[in-house]
């Protein structure tokens, strides 16, 4: 034992008193005192403490921080815990955003599954439109609402399921916006009384939905080219699409179009379907109508004889293709400017005569129209009263009113005043009913579609933004420069006889499309038929029958032009009939091959013409245009492997 040792002879009882209570003083040793060798011996359990000098501690108490390795388990502890509950509570986030999204998603497929259900009634009976308008709205508003959702946002970010729901927003959104923006808002204004015109009251509507729409048809063009969408999704925002494409720059230049930027000047021209030329019929009855924010208003009218056949060519610059092929007649004749298939042609010349002979006020348009066009027009305005005849027209008896009647009644030779009187009060008429609404607007949209579809209307700007929308529509009367999407054939006629026996021709056209090892062929195979006999030709009006002197009822000659798709060369003309002349076969012209035949036909005689055209390289499946006729062309178009 040390005699030095201050706890010699203390038992470990007294040494842990002396061990707590010190000495008073704040610098009192902070080291264990050893225990002396005599120590009784710990009860079970406790651990035994070796004899000898205390070992110092190496490093702070454990109840301080540091990096000791006792103080860090409560910490790592701590961190485990929490990533883990962190998972647990982003997997139930996950989980719960899941079962919204696939709650939203089918609620929206309800709402559009619904709203297409109306389109499909609406669609089989027109005359609900109005009515379905506003549970329509609602269907496509619900539908619409994802937009303010913010976990569908959101989602719109994860890759491939992003781009469909971004896809099913946008569509719901473009129906929404067609509905709740447009529709029931032009329906509301049409039906709010007033002085206004109908498209007045529709204008306001239509600028303040246009940044919307074009809007909605970016978003919807950009999602449309990602690979992600799945079929369902895909087919609706394709078909959503092409609608949005072509609806966000109408809007954007219709209230341009309707005046709301300047007034503006459109030349109406009436072409006869009696007489066919090129596009349709010759150019006859001729009216100018004034727009001003939304305001029509007739503001002249012409007919053929008032232009000055003796003033010479219009001057308007022409390819020499064209005056080649349908000689000095194009630029000289007003009856004769829609010879050559293309409008813009026609729109320039149709303005050049207008200005030089009838008045010189600006002219920002030309829109023509033929009477098979007006037919599908009555259809949604119904009857017309024509007040200079006391003759109601309808859609069953427009085309022989317009086109045959009036020949029987009058003899346009002698009194050419009155039949130009008469087509001028159709015009009026029906112009009356466009521009007061007083139409069915589901059998309106129905009715234009149609006549544009086959050639019937067409519009020709000389603003240049919205000649660039229209360019590559039917309406342009522009042949399509490219075969891209179709490999189009044009097949037109022209009336030579300077007569109106085309409301008895009838016409065949068969073209067959032929691929072989990179090269491709179209045959062509056009016959008219001159479906009266002798007896009944003799009875008709002289000004019906063939103004060329010495033919009357006997013979018409009939030119028939061919042109092949661009990119082709012409191999071959056949020709089979009494009297059938080949004239050209070297011309190109619109960028195509042209076969060029003249036919002479008598009263029930037919005359064929076969042209083959071919090259190398992609074309596009066959297509046809041609000259609208009274009687509808027949025929089949058969595309490669059909």
């Amino acid at each position: 034992m040390n005699e030095n040792d201050p706890t010699a002879g203390l038992t470990r009882k007294q040494i842990r008193e002396l061990r707590s209570s010190g000495d008073g003083q704040d610098d009192a040793p902070t080291t264990a005192l050893p225990i002396a060798d005599d120590a009784p011996t710990p009860a079970m359990g406790v651990p035994a403490q070796a004899s000898g000098p205390a070992v110092p501690p190496q490093g702070p108490p454990a109840s301080h921080s540091g990096s000791g390795s006792d103080g860090d388990q409560p910490k790592k502890r701590w961190t485990k815990r929490h990533t883990k509950r962190t998972i647990v509570i982003a997997i139930i986030v996950l989980v719960l955003c899941g079962l919204w999204l696939g709650i939203r998603a089918l609620m929206v497929k309800g709402d559009l599954e619904a709203a297409q259900r109306i389109v499909t009634h609406v669609q089989e009976e027109p005359d609900s439109l109005r009515g379905a308008m506003p549970v329509l709205g609602d269907y496509a508003g619900s539908a619409a609402s994802v937009r303010w959702d913010p976990v569908w946002r959101v989602a719109e970010i994860i890759p491939w399921a992003g781009a469909n729901l971004k896809g099913v927003r946008l569509a719901s959104e473009s129906l929404d916006v067609a509905v709740n923006d447009l529709a029931v808002p032009a329906f509301d204004a049409m039906d709010s009384g007033g002085d206004e015109s109908v498209l007045q009251k529709i204008l306001p509507v239509l600028e303040d939905a246009q940044p919307r729409v074009e809007k909605l048809a970016e978003g919807l063009d950009g999602v449309a080219q990602s690979g992600s969408l799945i079929g369902p999704v895909r087919s609706g925002v394709d078909l959503v699409n092409g609608i949005m494409q072509s609806a966000a720059p109408a809007i954007g230049v219709a209230p341009g179009l309707l005046g709301a930027e300047g007034e503006k000047n459109y030349l109406l021209v009436f072409m006869n379907n009696a007489e066919s030329v090129g596009l349709a019929g010759s150019a006859a009855s001729q009216t100018l109508v004034h727009v001003d924010n939304g305001n029509l208003e007739i503001t002249a009218q012409a007919g053929s004889g008032e232009f000055n056949e003796e003033g010479g060519p219009v001057d308007v610059e022409v390819p020499q293709s064209a005056l080649d092929l349908y000689s000095s007649f194009l630029v000289d004749h007003v009856n004769t400017t829609p010879s050559r298939p293309d409008f813009p042609t026609m729109a320039s010349l149709n303005k050049a005569f207008w200005n030089r002979d009838i008045g010189d006020q600006q002219i920002d348009g030309v829109v023509g129209i033929d009477p098979i066009a007006l037919g599908f027009i009555l259809e949604a305005t119904g009857p017309i009263n024509i007040e200079a005849t006391g003759d109601t027209m309808t859609a069953d008896n427009a085309v022989q009113l317009l086109l045959s009647d009036v020949y029987s009644r009058w003899n346009a030779y002698e009194s050419p005043e009155i039949v130009d009187a008469f087509f001028a009060g159709v015009a009026a008429q029906v112009f009356d009913k466009i521009a007061t609404a007083d139409f069915n607007m589901m059998g309106m949209v129905s009715s234009l579609g149609r006549g544009i579809d086959q050639g019937s209307i067409l519009f020709h700007s000389f603003d240049d933004e919205t000649q660039d929308f229209i360019a590559d529509e039917r309406v342009s009367g522009i042949l399509p420069t490219d075969n891209e999407e179709t490999s189009t054939v044009g097949v037109y006629f022209r009336d030579e006889s300077a007569s109106k026996i085309d409301y008895y021709m009838r016409s065949n056209i068969d073209v067959t499309q032929t691929c072989t090892d990179g090269s491709t062929s179209f045959d062509v195979a056009t016959t008219l038929h001159l479906d009266i006999d002798q007896g009944v030709a003799d009875a008709l009006p002289d000004y019906v029958k063939s103004g060329t002197p010495g033919w009357g009822s006997s013979r018409f000659r009939t030119a028939v032009y061919v042109y092949g798709p661009p990119g082709t060369t012409l191999d071959e003309v056949t020709v089979e009939g009494r009297e059938v002349e080949i004239k050209s076969q070297d011309i190109d012209d619109l960028g195509r091959p042209v076969a060029f035949v003249w036919t002479y036909l008598a009263p029930t005689e037919l005359a064929t013409v076969n042209a083959t055209f071919s090259g190398d390289g992609d074309f596009g499946p066959a297509a046809l245009w041609s000259t609208p006729m009274v009687n509808a062309t027949t025929g089949t178009v058969a595309a490669c492997g059909e």
